[in-house]
């Protein structure tokens, strides 16, 4: 066991790369990986989509796995560890979203109640996702989406369905776990929905390249955190939770130097609860 002070470069980034069939996810991942890395021989990609990665075969020679039913919780960090122990340095999990599909099939096939038996599945999915955060490899995570809905009341008050962008096929909330999240559309562009690292924060969408790659490395190789990077982190927090864990994992003299930005966003996140509350209600 040992005390040390947090840099970047000792962390591994996670990414999610989300959109609709047809939006580029698969050949992006690649993209950014070997922006990353500059070396093919250290990327795999864990196919769910019968070895559809291999028609990008022309870019490099990376590894795969056809990955095959049951897709299990195990059997994905299973594929994890066989690239970690073959000295992968970037894994594409190509989707994630068929993990949490199959827990939901599992789960709707026992009797009883409902409710109770998610006892025997939210385990195994958090150890899923842990696995993913502590790994100490890069790991790019493409997620299937769909259309996302809220009801909102029209002229006459009546609630009504609205379109509120899309919706990744995984548990709620999977988004905060990562680092990094781009949705792409059926052009190919990105745009950042989820960014502790600052760097796309703003930005109009653009299509992702190896450049993008290299710029996020270069970000994962910078020194020991600055004043800007925890302003970053905390503007990063997306829910109530997210930012009293983040306030409580951070070292007492950086709770009290940013005290302020603590209250700002906590006071802003409370108004946006408080707003949604009235105005809409997620559809699922």
């Amino acid at each position: 066991m040992k005390l040390e002070i947090v840099k970047r470069e000792q962390a591994k980034i996670k990414i999610g790369l989300q959109g609709a069939s047809g939006s580029g996810k698969s050949y992006s991942a690649l993209l950014l990986a070997y922006g990353m890395l500059q070396d093919w021989s250290k990327i795999a990609v864990i196919d769910t989509e019968n070895k559809s990665a291999s028609l990008y075969s022309h870019l490099g020679r990376f590894y795969l796995i056809d990955f095959k039913p049951p897709y299990s919780p195990e059997r994905y960090l299973q594929a994890v560890n066989l690239c970690i122990q073959a000295g992968i340095e970037v894994v594409i999990i190509d989707n994630i979203s068929m993990e949490w599909e199959f827990i939901l099939e599992a789960h709707s096939q026992l009797s009883g109640n409902s409710y109770t038996n998610w006892a025997k599945f939210t385990p195994r999915h958090q150890m899923f996702i842990n696995a993913i955060l502590q790994a100490d490899i890069h790991i790019i995570c493409t997620l299937r989406a769909k259309q996302d809905y809220v009801l909102t009341p029209n002229k006459d008050g009546k609630l009504v369905p609205e379109k509120v962008g899309m919706k990744a096929i995984q548990r709620d909330g999977v988004d905060y776990e990562l680092t990094l999240v781009f949705e792409l559309d059926q052009k190919h562009n990105a745009v950042a929905t989820k960014d502790r690292t600052g760097l796309f924060e703003g930005m109009p969408d653009f299509k992702i390249s190896q450049e993008t790659g290299r710029t996020i490395v270069e970000w994962c190789k910078q020194g020991e955190i600055t004043v800007r990077d925890y302003a970053n982190l905390i503007k990063a927090c997306d829910t109530l939770e997210e930012l009293r864990n983040f306030y409580e994992s951070v070292a007492m003299e950086v709770q009290t130097q940013f005290k302020d930005e603590f209250n700002l966003r906590q006071s802003q996140l409370k108004s946006f609860t408080q707003n949604y509350s009235q105005n809409g209600t997620t559809v699922n």
